[in-house]
């Protein structure tokens, strides 16, 4: 039994791990703000939950668990809210998204025809 508490809760800490590193890389490839703070929004709390459901495991029934299920209250609660006070304030400062018709930033290619742009 306690190997497959063991093999489970490796498997989510891994997990975790590995939504943590997407998200990362999630937040270096997204085109503009807003997909970048979905990104990160995301993959923070998926990351958080399997990597603290996995460190319960490894604690078994005891204060540990309690303080861990605290720490992960905490952060279902807050990231959602940070998440969105930021996208508030970047619509407050007008920040516009990228569209998909309008291209990536510092492209040289027209809007509409996906041909290179005349412009010098």
């Amino acid at each position: 039994m306690a190997l497959l508490v063991d093999l489970v809760s490796w498997a989510l800490l891994l997990s975790g791990g590995a939504f943590g590193i997407i998200g990362a890389l999630g937040m270096l490839r997204f085109p503009d703000f807003y997909t970048r703070l979905h990104a990160s929004g995301i993959t923070d709390t998926l990351c958080a939950v399997l990597i603290i459901f996995g460190l319960m495991l490894q604690s078994g029934l005891s204060l540990l668990t309690i303080k861990l299920v605290l720490i992960l209250l905490f952060l279902l609660f807050t990231t959602p809210t940070a998440t969105h006070a930021l996208a508030r304030a970047a619509v407050v400062d007008q920040v516009e998204p990228v569209l998909a018709d309008q291209g990536q930033p510092g492209d040289d290619h027209d809007a509409h025809s996906g041909e290179p742009s005349s412009k010098s």
